[in-house]
This record gives structure tokens, sequence and C-alpha cells, in this order.
């Protein structure tokens, strides 16, 4: 079935990407830039770099200090890594305690080869339960779903372990299967998104995105999986739209700064979350803004400030006790609380009718943009941060 669905793209990656005027990206050595002070000697760098149409990058951004990075075992002399950890995340959400086992997958591109042992450390460090391929809990596959892994990329697995390490701060009895496609084309993760849907995923989470292109359409099938929620992050650049985001079929996940002034979790929008007017693809239905005549992005979102982060452990390439940020942050947490709804009849449209079970966001901005909600909040729905943060899972 997977063979048949890769031959049915008609293209492999590269050609794909020559067909499009681009050249393959350079994601062997990790793809790192720095892009801006973020406070005093910190400063915010992508894990993973620019990618040409048809391709994809991934969406965390590692926080940084003094030009080295910011990796703090201890949270700064204390006996907690910096960033927002399980507990803080679970109360910031609403989540309710939970002892499903349904399978949350994380697809990315390119292998973590210390994926399991990095899980293994940030779950030891919270108390959470072992999440192992010997007690059944973790797999790890290709994009067919077989253990001929792709070549190691350490941009991509800072992303991973930050996939894999979000949702088991929100879920922790969630099985997790990690899908690893052959690169960071969307024909290959296409693949890999099929790979998840046929090994019993009730969520999917794409922490990834690329500039909208010319046929970015035709890969709106490989997202319209009915009956599992498909999140995938809208993006790092501020006001703009990424793909696949902007497909109809996903639910886009922005971002927000999430603080707890006087012991109230308060957020407002993240100046990087992606938001708009998709160039390409068609309104929805279940959409009704009137400002935008096509798909319009995002649809809901969560924490993704970095100065506002979360803690993640990963050993390879940037090793230690790391702070991240990213609408990558957002998407698994979404993913995540898709599972422990567990409806099982999830569709993207589904958050439009439960919105007393969202936090409505109504400040900060992403960028100036006419009609103004694509780009600033307000009360109801707006681009950059959707309908609101769950607060529980009425909502999904």
């Amino acid at each position: 079935m997977l063979a048949r669905f890769r031959a049915a793209l008609l293209v492999g990656p590269l050609a794909l990407t020559l067909a499009l005027g681009g050249a393959a990206p350079s994601y062997a050595a990790g793809g790192s830039s720095p892009t801006s002070l973020t406070a005093s000697s910190y400063r915010d760098v992508h894990a993973c770099g620019h990618a040409p149409a048809g391709w994809v990058a991934c969406s965390a951004i590692r926080r940084d200090l003094g030009g080295t990075v910011a990796s703090q075992p201890h949270g700064g002399g204390g006996t907690t890594p910096s960033g927002y950890g399980p507990a803080a995340l679970q109360s910031a959400y609403a989540v309710p305690a939970t002892s499903t086992t349904a399978t949350v997958a994380i697809v990315d591109a390119y292998d973590d080869p210390s994926a399991e042992a990095d899980l293994a450390i940030y779950r030891s460090q919270y108390g959470l339960a072992a999440c192992t391929t010997s007690n059944g809990c973790f797999r790890k596959v290709s994009e067919l779903g077989s253990t001929s892994l792709p070549t190691g990329n350490t941009g991509w697995a800072q992303e991973i372990s930050l996939d894999l390490d979000m949702v088991s701060a929100i879920c922790p009895s969630c099985h997790i299967l990690l899908v690893e496609a052959d690169s960071a084309s969307l024909v290959d993760l296409a693949v890999a998104e099929a790979t998840a849907a046929t090994m019993g995923a009730v969520a999917i989470s794409n922490s990834y995105g690329g500039s909208e292109f010319d046929g970015e359409t035709a890969f709106d099938a490989a997202y319209n999986l009915p009956g599992i929620a498909v999140t995938v992050s809208s993006g790092d650049s501020g006001y703009g739209v990424e793909y696949p985001a902007a497909s109809p079929f996903v639910i886009a996940v922005g971002g927000t700064s999430l603080t707890q002034p006087n012991g109230v979790w308060t957020e407002t929008a993240w100046s990087g979350a992606g938001s708009g007017c998709s160039k390409y693809e068609v309104k929805p239905i279940w959409q009704t803004d009137t400002g935008c005549a096509r798909r319009t992005v995002a649809d809901v979102s969560a924490v993704a400030d970095p100065n506002t982060g979360v803690a993640v452990y990963d050993s390879y390439g940037q090793s230690g006790w790391l702070v991240f940020g990213g609408t990558s942050v957002a998407s698994p947490i979404v993913a995540s609380m898709y599972a422990i709804a567990g409806n099982g009849a999830y569709t993207a449209s589904s958050i439009y009718g439960h919105t007393a079970s969202l936090r409505d966001v109504t400040s900060g901005s992403n960028g100036t943009c006419s009609p103004s909600y694509l780009c600033t909040a307000g009360t109801g729905y707006d681009g950059p941060t959707g309908l609101g943060t769950p607060q529980g899972v009425g909502a999904l």
C-alpha cells in the first residue's frame, strides 16, 4: 500500500525539487543559524535551515545563551531543568488525568539515533513511567514502516527530541510512534504520514513547514486522514502562511507566549507565529471569517515563544538540557490533547463548534497586515492564535 502511495506521487524528492525550480537543501550539517537576540545575552537559533519549494524545515527554535548552547542540566543551580516541564504545561492547559494508551505519531525527517535514550532521560527527570521499545510504548520506524532508518541529522534530531518530550509531558501514558522520513521533501513526508496512519495513530503531529508554492494542493491528500487528528505547526517567521499548515485537512497550530503572573496562566500571541490567508488552498466550509477568501491559518494554538520555552533533553548534536520554542512545541501539545480526548471522529472542523473550552487569546501580534485580525490577536478568531488555546479537551 505504501509503495503504491509513493508511486502515485509520480516523482521522487530530487525530481520534484528540480521541477519546482529549487535545489535540495543541505540538511546534513544540521542547518542552524542565529536569528535575533531575545533578551540581554540570549539569542534564538532555528534547528533547521531554509527549505526550497517542495521541501520543509523543522519549526524548532533553540534558545542559546551568549552564543553557546543554553544547556542547563540543573536549572541555573536548582534541581529542575530550565523551561516548562510536564506539571506546568498540564496546569496551563488544564490537561485531565488519563491512563489512555492511544498512539500519538510524530512525523519528522531523518534519523535521531539517540531518540529513545534521550526520551528515557526526560521521562526519568520528571518521574514519568518508562516508554521504551521493550515495553511496547515506543516505536521508531522509517517512512515505509521498517527498521531500515534514514541518515542522522542533528538539526532534525533536536526537533524529534522536542516532539517526543512534549507528547510525554501532556500524555505520559500515551504510546509514541516516531516515523522518520528519508528526507525533508514533501514526497517523503507524505509517505511517512501514510505509515503513521496505517500503524494505528489516533493523532499525528507534524512540526515542520515551508513557503506556500503553486502545486502544493497535490499533497493535500496525504493529510486527509478521516478519524485521525493531524496537527501542523503554523511556522516561526511571523505573519505569513506555510504549507502544510495551509491544508484544509489539518489542524493548523499557532503560537503564544505563556506566563503565570500572580499564579494565573496568561497567554498573548507570539510574534513569531505563522498566520494569514493562503494563496492556493480553498476555504473550508467550517471557517467563517470574512477577511480571507481562502484557507485562514491558524485554527488553535499553544505555547511557542522561546522566551517562555519548554525543557527538552537532547544528546545528538547539542547535548544536554535545552530550552526550546517554536510552533514545534505547540503542535505535539495539541496532538496529545486530541489523543486524550479520544472521540475517534477527529476533524479539522471540530474545534469551531466548541470554543467554550478554549482560552481566547486577545492581545499580541506577529506583524502588520490587512485585515488586522490575520496578524493581531483580538476577541474571537484571529490568525496567530486561531480560536485560542485548549482548556481541557472539551474542544477536541
